[in-house]
């Protein structure tokens, strides 16, 4: 008999929120099939399809010089944040749209790692050219997508590479892309990050193309020991030197354990590394038998709650009136969490950081705007169950295991209002944590 409550536990965790059908067919098929099918999605991802990506357009600072007047600035300035605007709303339509759901999730979780904020590289475009970096190499081999970063746009911009020189060497970049991207705390040490800001020497990027290119009088072309190692480093060896580190594997697993498991139960020691690819990593995470013992104690961020709910709701945020779409970015700014803006090169907390007075206030205000926009088809499965049944019905719409008494007894008197309902079925601790 399948158990239907662990393959729920891996919905949720490998999705940004399951829907009651895609529980159905998941439970019919079983959890062996259904964690090929999340981690091999076969054929193509209908719902990309119907997202593709925005056309930005150029850069409207790439016309802008020492004779542009202070008008055109502003007016430059404000096509920049219209495209920003215009990128999130497409990246939040794409997570709820997505099939491959577990592809999309992997980019916003390696978007969390490689924490990169448009407020300083002020561009849509890198921005988006960073999120198809992640789509690209997020679920193969860990070289791959830590080659592809170390020559990031975007990343290169957000950590100050462009003042990276042979002369006046900027040890940003390094520092981070040890500490908090590959290895973590205590596996290297000054030296080598000295080292590491000489081997990433030379990068710079054209901010009218858009592109990173290397510029080798830039760049230390000198021998420079990192890690016990001693050789001619540049960015791309030096990327290969981190990512082969059995640090390097452990960190990543932890971290992937974090954000798909939690933090209540400790990764196992033999979760592997990261030579196999992500996927490989992730196969193994969602099979051991820890990660059953981790339901029920993963606080979501408000992103993934906001973005589960529409897609249990049948909402599409591309599809909502611009007033909605922008007091949707409204609340998650309200909740401390709006995709393309980490609030450092640390990412955003997680676990109770999120159960705040302040967030749960802007939570209920969004979901009163969520349960609003909701798919008829979401509340006539409420009112087509008898009203004793109506919380039940909710539990099913919202993929919640059950109820406790404590909420059944806060639920039961709005059973005649449907939206009221929903909005108190969204904020309850059994959907908030899951």
């Amino acid at each position: 008999m399948v158990d239907r409550d662990a393959v729920v536990h891996l919905l949720r965790r490998a999705t940004f929120g399951p829907t009651a059908e895609e529980v159905e067919a998941a439970v019919r098929a079983g959890p062996a099939a259904t964690l090929d099918r999340l981690l091999g999605p076969v054929g193509a991802d209908s719902g990309a399809a119907a997202t593709p990506l925005p056309r930005l357009g150029a850069d409207p600072y790439a016309g802008i010089d020492k004779t542009s007047s202070r008008e055109q600035r502003q007016q430059a300035q404000k096509a920049r944040a219209d495209q920003v605007r215009l990128l999130v709303d497409w990246w939040l339509d794409r997570m709820v749209a997505a099939e491959h759901q577990l592809t999309e999730k992997l980019v916003f979780f390696w978007h969390g790692h490689w924490a990169t904020s448009v407020r300083k590289v002020r561009s849509a475009q890198l921005m988006l050219g960073q999120l198809e970096t992640f789509r690209r190499h997020g679920r193969g081999p860990f070289e791959a997508l830590v080659r592809a970063m170390v020559a990031d746009p975007a990343l290169i911009i957000w950590l100050d590479g462009q003042k990276n020189t042979r002369a006046a060497p900027n040890e940003n970049l390094a520092r981070e892309l040890m500490e908090l991207f590959t290895l973590g705390i205590g596996h290297y040490t000054e030296d080598d990050v000295k080292a590491g800001a000489r081997a990433l020497t030379g990068w710079q990027v054209d901010r009218r193309t858009g592109q990173a290119r290397f510029v080798r009088r830039r760049h230390d072309p000198a021998e420079k020991t990192i890690l016990g190692r001693t050789e001619a480093f540049d960015a791309d060896s030096y990327a290969r030197l981190l990512a082969a580190r059995p640090e390097a594997g452990a960190f990543v697993a932890a971290r992937l354990w974090a954000r798909f498991a939690g933090t209540e139960v400790a990764p196992p020691e033999t979760l592997g590394g990261t030579g196999g690819g992500t996927a490989e990593l992730l196969r193994a995470l969602f099979s051991h038998p820890a990660f059953g013992q981790a339901r029920g104690g993963l606080v979501k961020q408000p992103v993934e709650w906001a973005v589960g709910a529409m897609r249990q709701l049948g909402i599409r945020p591309g599809k909502l009136p611009e007033q909605q779409r922008k007091e949707l970015a409204a609340r998650l700014a309200g909740m401390d969490q709006v995709p393309l803006r980490p609030p450092s090169v640390g990412g955003w907390p997680a676990g109770s950081s999120w159960l705040t007075t302040s967030s749960l206030q802007a939570r209920m205000r969004l979901a009163a705007l969520l349960a609003g926009a909701a798919a008829p088809e979401a509340t006539r499965r409420l009112t087509a169950a008898p009203r004793a049944g109506r919380p039940d019905a909710l539990a099913r719409l919202l993929v919640v295991d059950r109820w406790t008494p404590r909420t059944l007894a806060a639920l039961t008197p709005l059973a005649d209002d449907p939206r009221r309902l929903l909005v108190a079925g969204l904020v309850s601790p059994e959907y908030t944590v899951g």
